[in-house]
């Protein structure tokens, strides 16, 4: 195992492009349904076909674009070349979705599909790349470990200037209550800063290692996945725990604004104040991994916001700011130990698929989970559109007591189920650090025993006399 240590200055490279990410991520989780129906002027339901419509083009980009990162290669790496690529139509991908088109409603409904099917196509393109590149700067499951965590600790202050800044700065008066254009001028400027992250991640880190893709045909592709069962913990830990972080961000600004009755910047605060604890999150898990088992942490954790969450939902009252924020802040804390575990073990199980069937699949595999998570987003966006439209939600004016307990149960127990679910499914995560040195030993093994057979089998053809036919003519045998 050669362990391959990484520099101060590759880490904070590769946490950038998670910045980049999370531009769209933070946006898609926090923000992007209260735009559709309190800026754009979508209708609920309306919104929720689409977010899951869209979702079912994802079952055929994201798997394509990880054969496409295991078929090419380039000077540059395999993955990294992505980045540089398609930084740019990254960024325009977003403004265009934040843009509000003045047009008839049918009309917008098709820019809104448009954009948002464009902003789709371009996450998956940098996104499948991007997830897989800790799997060849590195071998090393500490380094791994550690270079996830710079990662999501960079993507949590992303979210937390899209928390900040595009809530304020939509809001500003500046803009003269035209939302709209506060909205797309708030994240063209996110947009414009992604494209920067991205090229930052592109020159600041080295893909190190060539692992061998072997050029198996899609179908055989995924009967070696299916027979990778830690893999398929992961996916419905990322479908689960999506589902249930994307519900409680996506009404986090109706909660904060109809449920506590907060202005501009109470519900910007609400917001920062979520992001806030999950960057203290990021900072804590690598430490507790530290003395502690991450399989377990990951576990108890998601178990733990079960709890909390049904906590606040009993304890918080409309308008209790104070005891909303605490135990708000609390559950973010808890629900992000276990990110720099998760994105970690998407490598480690791609080597314990390798050691199990003798052959690597890793492009489809990080394709795969990257659909996982956008299947969670898609599901739990349509979720909180049905829900607001199934609880009476009306934009801009006082909500029915119904609506506020909707959005009260949006934001703690039915996010919490989905947390806890994840923490039950941990149960059957055996990948601990003893176990993948054990398991990374072993496919070391394998690989020099490969390699000398195949230089032995090079000898014996280089040493065997090569014997010469004359056909003499006229000459019968």
């Amino acid at each position: 195992m050669s362990g391959y240590k990484l520099s101060q200055l590759e880490k904070v490279g590769f946490g950038a492009g998670d910045m980049a990410v999370n531009v769209v991520i933070s946006a898609m989780m926090l923000i992007i349904t209260f735009f559709y129906t309190d800026v754009y002027g979508m209708d609920p339901a309306d919104m929720a076909l689409m977010l899951l419509v869209v979702r079912i083009l994802d079952a055929i980009t994201d798997p394509l674009m990880g054969l496409i990162t295991d078929k090419f290669n380039s000077r540059w790496g395999r993955y990294r070349p992505y980045l540089l690529i398609f930084a740019i139509p990254f960024g325009i991908s977003v403004f265009l979705t934040f843009s509000t088109p003045d047009m008839d409603y049918n009309a917008k409904l098709v820019w809104a599909y448009a954009t948002y099917i464009f902003v789709t196509l371009m996450f998956t393109a940098v996104t499948i790349p991007y997830i897989s590149l800790i799997g060849v700067m590195t071998d090393d499951p500490k380094e791994r470990l550690s270079a996830n965590g710079y990662r999501l600790f960079f993507a949590k202050i992303a979210a937390f200037l899209v928390t900040i800044i595009v809530p304020i700065l939509a809001g500003a008066d500046y803009w003269q209550g035209d939302r709209a254009a506060g909205y797309q001028a708030a994240m063209g400027l996110m947009a414009a800063l992604a494209v920067l992250f991205f090229l930052f991640c592109f020159f600041t880190t080295t893909e190190r290692l060539q692992h061998k893709v072997d050029p198996q045909p899609l179908k055989q592709q995924f009967a070696l996945l299916l027979k990778n069962d830690q893999w398929l913990v992961l996916c419905g830990v990322c479908v689960l725990g999506t589902v249930g972080y994307v519900v409680r961000g996506s009404v986090a600004l109706y909660y904060a604004k109809y449920y506590l009755g907060g202005d501009t910047v109470l519900q910007s605060l609400f917001l920062s104040t979520g992001v806030g604890a999950a960057i203290l999150s990021m900072i804590a898990s690598t430490w507790i991994t530290k003395v502690y088992c991450k399989v377990k942490l990951f576990k108890y954790s998601q178990m733990a916001v079960g709890a909390l969450s049904l906590l606040m939902f009993a304890l918080v009252g409309p308008g209790d700011v104070v005891l909303a924020f605490v135990l708000f802040f609390l559950i973010s804390f808890v629900v992000d130990l276990h990110a720099p575990v998760f994105w970690s073990a998407i490598a480690e199980a791609v080597d314990y698929g390798e050691s199990k069937t003798g052959q690597r699949v890793a492009g489809l595999s990080f394709g795969g989970i990257s659909f996982c998570q956008k299947a969670g987003m898609g599901v739990a966006g349509a979720m909180v559109g049905w829900m607001l439209a199934g609880f009476g939600y009306q934009p801009d004016v006082a909500q029915t007591e119904l609506a506020l307990t909707g959005i009260a149960l949006m934001l703690t127990i039915i996010p919490g189920v989905f947390h806890y679910l994840v923490g039950a499914l941990m149960q059957r995560y055996r990948i601990t650090d003893e176990a993948y040195r054990t398991l990374l030993a072993g496919l070391v093994v394998t690989q020099q025993a490969e390699s000398l057979a195949g230089l032995q089998q090079q000898q014996t053809a280089e040493s065997t006399p090569s014997v010469k036919m004359t056909v003499v003519p006229g000459v019968s045998s």
